[in-house]
């Protein structure tokens, strides 16, 4: 299997992403190797045997080159990731592939420009298979997308639950917040929220864990951090109000949530139909109190947490009360995340990307 993604030492979601469904389809019995999207930071992954340069001819012909060598070409797709114009870039690796091409849509831009609409549906046309994670995704990329349903293919995201977590709760019940941090995350409704619990016993505190997204480091540095900082002061939530900037690795944060009480998802996008920090926290079995992005929407229908609207403050601060305080409803929607966990865990969901794999193969085959 050949892999074209962002990957290590990168920090990203996608990244992550990819680490764990390679990790799987390993475990798995397949031989994978990883074509890098390159970020001026070399990798040490043994498992990265090249990488994609932005604008360069020679690297788009190397990076076909090596993904030929494959069976298969599994190609992680999201907004802002390749070069040329609007990832034009991906267009022309793909022209040059001869082997099936599945491509993974982590986004599915509701209002995209003329340029991206059109270089996204050459990228749909070009993919024997188009894996999205929810039937919400799927739905949106047959509707307003020109791509054949047969070519439309849902796989859950995966979630990591460490064998031995150690959960350790208790004292002040935590609300978490975590994932890489960026404008448009919503902590600043949160913070709002924990001015009018503090009414409430325990004295919940609010954690924010994770550093700031690399782009927006590299733009803004930590402008956006700091603001938070100061409006933690200004509310006078200094020491309930808790920021964890350190980057940690999946059994940590797997301990991390699953010492919460609840994890909050304020994001501000109305149109994310991908969250791995929302599947990692349901398969963890902890409540999640979203706004209604469309994943969030479709994630927690069953009961597995609460979805506010995103105009909602008074929304969004009872239900942060309805976890902090009444112990049945919230032990309900724990029970209903440990019971969707099985569908979400890496090894199904790498297998169900091999078990396409090999399909594509087939089909390729036999028609040859």
């Amino acid at each position: 299997m050949g892999v074209l993604t962002t990957y290590a030492p990168t920090i990203c979601g996608l990244s992550s992403f990819s680490a764990s469904l390679c990790d799987g389809m390993e475990a798995s019995g397949a031989k994978v190797q990883v074509v890098r999207i390159a970020d001026g930071e070399p990798s040490e992954d043994p498992r990265v045997v090249g990488e994609l340069t932005a604008g360069s001819s020679s690297s788009i012909a190397a990076c076909a080159d090596t993904l030929n060598r494959c069976d298969v070409a599994v190609i992680q797709h999201d907004v802002g990731i390749y070069g040329g114009t609007d990832g034009a870039d991906l267009v022309e690796v793909m022209r040059a592939l001869r082997v099936p091409a599945i491509v993974v849509a982590h986004a599915v831009p509701r209002i995209p420009t003329p340029e991206q609409r059109a270089v996204f549906e050459t990228i749909l046309d070009l993919a024997d298979q188009v894996v999205v994670m929810t039937d919400t995704a799927g739905e949106r990329l047959q509707t307003e997308y020109v791509v054949h349903r047969r070519k439309v293919t849902t796989i859950a995201h995966g979630a990591t639950i460490p064998a031995a977590a150690q959960v350790k709760r208790g004292g002040r019940p935590t609300l978490l917040t975590w994932g890489l941090l960026r404008p448009g995350k919503g902590v600043e409704r949160v913070i709002e929220s924990m001015v009018a619990l503090k009414d409430l016993r325990g004295q919940p505190r609010y954690v924010i864990a994770g550093p700031t997204h690399p782009r927006t480091l590299a733009a803004e540095g930590e402008a956006y951090r700091e603001a938070l900082k100061q409006q933690v002061i200004d509310s006078g939530l200094t020491g309930t109000v808790l920021f964890a900037p350190d980057y940690r690795s999946r059994a940590s944060i797997a301990a991390l949530i699953q010492s919460c009480a609840a994890v909050v998802l304020p994001y501000d996008v109305t149109d994310q139909v991908t969250s791995g920090v929302l599947v990692e926290s349901v398969a963890n079995g902890r409540p999640v109190i979203a706004t209604a992005f469309p994943h969030a929407v479709d994630v927690l229908g069953s009961g597995a947490g609460i979805v506010v609207a995103h105009d909602r403050p008074d929304a969004l601060t009872a239900a942060l009360r309805q976890v902090l305080t009444d112990p049945r409803s919230s032990g309900a929607m724990a029970a209903e995340g440990r019971r969707l966990a099985p569908t979400m865990l890496w090894p199904a969901v790498s297998k169900s990307y091999l078990i396409l794999a090999q399909r594509l193969v087939l089909e390729r085959r036999s028609m040859a």
